[in-house]
């Protein structure tokens, strides 16, 4: 090793400067001293800094200051050595431990400490590895952006300076006051705050987490768009959907396309084509082919309307149907306007639309019960202006079942179809056993028409008659015994002896041709 006089350090200087130009070539631009060492660095100039100067070289606009340098003229690389430093252009800053520079190519690893400022955004990592061609910086042992009150982990990443893009892939987490991302792969936009995912990702808000393979997010907007197995979580239900949009400013989301609500804490899933999601009101309204399914270790309830709404919180949620709302489970069926269900008191009201004053008027009873809530169990139609179906919460099971007004039971003969068994009454109060109703009794006005059999099954007559309060005794086939808890006023005619008109109950109507019998009808 040998000192080289000033001399020989000035004519190196201007020969790296000027011997190669139609070549761009490293430039010394200063160094305090020069040494060589041919054991350790052949074909290598050792260039050192001093406390007031340090060594400073430059390629193609580019300049890199370090406290020693070992620079291969040759071959135009260079290795800059401790407390580095790299300016290119007006706003790309690099500092690092140090730095291997070729200048053929262009392309540079930086190690120790790296850290790479551009505008507003810091880079650090341990190893960088920067392409000048492309303009690309990569990380591939852990990097951290900051960037505004934005801050990003991830294993991997490549920097594309020119359009201001970073591009992340393993074990990604953006730390930001509104919202916590974490993912796979994703590409994102600086200073813009926006967001696109290429791969598993989990968006986790102060009341909200939403899941992912592919989407967009607005950082600055707090708005996204997810599709591929998107999902979010809000207020303890579970939305799923083909694509989900969300606006975190009105704490609102939809989702399009065989999309599901599920509530957590009721077991209440409802699936359907479009929905909304408003945080605030602590609601979700399905509207396009909705169908709801509650489901219950017993069995499960299907329910279709044209419009469905989960409201309130979990101690007060309430489900609603609106319009030509049809429901399923496996004793049971039913029809009407509205539904309601509140699974807290154990309360379901099959409710019928409001009729003016007119209407009441002009329209005859048979048509009031045409459009009435009605429901099937077993042979049994049962309707009123409304239906109230009560449960056993602790059990899970439906304990009882109340029509309020106009209530009117059918059942068709079992043993000559041709006849129906009617009863009517202001209100009718219904028991359940093991899910299926096991007596009725109807109270005030009740109105009874029945046919009676002996045991070889012939029609013995037709017992029509009035009574305060009748009671039904239901089997598995059927009544099976009815009992008048007040005197009644009838007898029993030759089925002979009755015109066909009166053989019905006034307000009579057969509406078998409406009932629900399998779950599949509720998803056509």
């Amino acid at each position: 090793m040998f000192k080289i006089k000033t001399i020989s350090l000035l004519i190196l200087i201007f020969s790296s400067q000027y011997l190669f130009a139609q070549e761009k070539k490293i430039e010394i631009i200063s160094a305090s001293s020069l040494d060589k060492d041919e054991l350790l660095y052949p074909d290598a100039n050792i260039l050192k800094g001093s406390i007031e100067k340090k060594v400073h070289l430059r390629h193609d606009e580019m300049d890199i200051y370090s406290k020693n340098a070992i620079f291969f003229q040759k071959k135009n690389k260079f290795i800059a050595i401790g407390d580095v430093l790299l300016k290119q252009g007006d706003s790309l800053e690099l500092k690092c431990d140090s730095l291997n520079y070729d200048g053929k190519i262009k392309k540079f690893f930086s190690y120790g400490k790296v850290s790479l400022i551009n505008k507003m955004t810091k880079l650090e990592s341990n190893e960088l590895f920067y392409d000048r061609n492309k303009n690309i910086a990569s990380f591939f042992n852990g990097g951290n952006i900051i960037d505004s009150l934005t801050t990003i982990q991830s294993e991997k990443g490549d920097y594309l300076i020119d359009i201001d893009k970073y591009k992340f892939r393993n074990d990604i987490i953006i730390i930001n006051p509104d919202y916590t991302i974490e993912s796979e792969s994703l590409d994102y936009v600086i200073g813009q705050e926006k967001t696109y995912f290429l791969d598993s990702t989990k968006i986790t808000g102060d009341s909200y987490e939403i899941t992912c393979k592919r989407g967009f997010y607005n950082g600055k907007l707090l708005k996204g768009y997810f599709i591929d197995n998107a999902k979010i979580l809000m207020n303890d239900r579970i939305i799923k959907g083909d694509s989900i949009f969300f606006d975190d400013n009105i704490k609102y989301a939809s989702a399009t396309k065989q999309i599901s609500i599920f509530d957590r804490n009721e077991k209440l899933q409802i699936l359907g084509e479009f929905a909304e999601i408003f945080e605030e009101k602590d609601s979700a309204i399905v509207t396009l082919n909705p169908i709801a399914i509650n489901t219950t270790e017993i069995d499960s309830l299907f329910i279709s309307a044209d419009t469905l709404y989960s409201v309130g919180d979990k101690k007060n949620r309430i489900i609603k149907g609106l319009n030509n709302v049809k429901f399923f489970k496996k004793n049971m069926s039913g029809k009407s306007d509205y539904i309601q269900i509140d699974e807290n008191k154990g309360l379901t009201r099959l409710i019928r639309k409001k009729l003016g004053n007119r209407d009441l008027q002009i329209m005859s009873q048979e048509q009031i019960n045409q459009i009435n809530p009605i429901i099937w169990d077993g042979n049994n139609q049962i309707s009123g202006d409304e239906i109230i179906l009560k449960e056993n919460v602790k059990e899970n099971k439906l304990d009882s079942l109340i029509v309020t007004n106009n209530g009117f039971i059918v059942e068709r003969d079992t043993i000559d179809s041709n006849n129906y068994n009617q009863i009517k009454g202001i209100k009718i109060l219904g028991k359940f056993l093991k899910g299926k109703i096991r007596s009725l009794k109807v109270d005030q006005n009740a109105e009874i028409i029945y046919h009676m059999y002996n045991d070889e099954n012939e029609l013995i007559g037709v017992d029509k008659a009035l009574s305060s309060s009748i009671l039904m005794k239901i089997a598995q086939d059927g009544i099976d015994e009815i009992i008048f808890i007040t005197s009644p006023e009838g007898m029993l005619y030759p089925e002979s002896f009755l015109e066909a008109n009166e053989k019905f109950l006034q307000g009579f109507v057969n509406r078998e041709n409406e009932k629900i019998k399998s779950k599949s009808e509720l998803f056509k």
